[in-house]
């Protein structure tokens, strides 16, 4: 019995990470929505699906309908962006704590609107001890509802980064199982080792993605001084920051640091350019990692292509959309899920049709 076919609706697309991995394992996505305009060309570039440029929030659920085609099952997915719990808005969070949190409100009101066969959430681990995520829930009525924060290793991914996943569907149970990522984790060595070496400030010619930040007279010092895996504890007194030679900066050993080749990467974010802003220091080379490396770490392919042809990398841009991206693996472990869920489904209606 051939399974139905799933069609889908990315919300908060980004530059395609859920879309990307949902196609891979046999999802249909048919559009991608996303209020980033820098989005579009990454998007269609690299996935069969329409990029529509919209604020969810300006969206009604018949706009959202009417993009399915009437004859598959329709799963409506997306991460909607929460920075409340970013590492570097600890400031800002305090100041405006609520409004991060209206996209989820949104997801969950387009949900109740469309009410599609399927839904996927992925985002932060800290949004399950958040009133909305609880309203979330809530919205599903009617939905078998499963959640559970996902170690991104345990799907074979080469960075140490945690993300809660719920998936819902109308259909009956379902959950999200790891790939069997071997007894090892996928390390840094295995997913970046093979690009070709570049310094500080250089750019790979045949790829303008492979590129490094410049580093300082002082950071060039600070990282030739680094050991993989180490800190700036390591260096000598002279080299630290003035901020870490006060007593309040030594709870912060996790910056200026070279990541480790035989373990996985910390987790990538959207400042994982700059040596300074983590431990994303390359490591053996004397530089940050590249916005490649990154990218691959988020388990983008190698050939994934996030600039137009003519442009070049812009650190603060194409920085922020890998960092912001869902993993492709972890996206592709959702939709083989869902996939295995819908099969099931038909082959027990199957069942009950012949015996009935």
């Amino acid at each position: 019995m051939t399974a139905p076919r799933i069609q889908c609706v990315d919300l908060f697309c980004g530059v395609g990470g859920l879309t990307h991995g949902l196609a891979r394992a046999g999802i249909e996505v048919v559009a991608g929505i996303d209020l980033d305009r820098t989005c579009r060309f990454p998007y269609e570039a690299n996935n069969r699906a329409r990029f529509i440029h919209a604020d969810v929030k300006d969206l009604k659920g018949d706009d959202v309908a009417a993009l399915f085609d009437g004859r598959s099952l329709r799963l409506l997915a997306g991460c909607a962006p929460c920075q409340p719990f970013s590492t570097y808005s600890r400031s800002s969070r305090l100041e405006r704590p609520d409004h991060n949190w209206a996209l989820v409100g949104e997801f969950a009101r387009l949900a109740r609107e469309v009410r599609p066969d399927l839904i996927s959430m992925e985002n932060v681990p800290q949004l399950a001890d958040h009133p909305v995520f609880g309203e979330f829930v809530a919205a599903l009525d009617g939905y078998s509802v499963s959640w559970r924060v996902e170690d991104c290793v345990r799907h074979g991914i080469p960075q140490t980064r945690k993300r809660l996943v719920l998936v819902a569907s109308r259909l009956g149970p379902v959950g999200v199982a790891p790939f069997d990522a071997g007894p090892h984790p996928v390390t840094v060595r295995e997913a970046i080792a093979h690009l070709p070496v570049l310094q500080a400030g250089q750019a790979d010619p045949e790829d303008v993605l492979h590129v490094a930040c410049r580093l300082s007279e002082i950071n060039l010092r600070r990282i030739r001084a680094s050991r993989p895996g180490g800190t700036w504890r390591d260096w000598d007194p002279s080299l630290r920051a003035r901020c870490h030679r006060e007593k309040s900066g030594e709870t912060y050993p996790s910056v200026y640091g070279r990541m480790a080749w035989d373990e996985p990467s910390p987790t990538i974010t959207t400042q994982c350019f700059g040596y300074g802003n983590g431990r994303f220091g390359h490591p053996e080379q004397d530089r940050a990692i590249s916005l490649r490396e990154a990218a691959i770490l988020q388990t983008f392919p190698r050939d994934y292509r996030f600039i137009p042809p003519g442009e070049r990398a812009r650190f603060s841009v194409h920085g922020r959309l890998i960092g912001n991206a869902v993993p492709v693996r972890i996206a592709e472990a959702i939709g083989r899920a869902l996939v295995a869920h819908v099969r099931t489904h038909a082959a027990e209606s199957g069942r009950t049709r012949d015996a009935a």
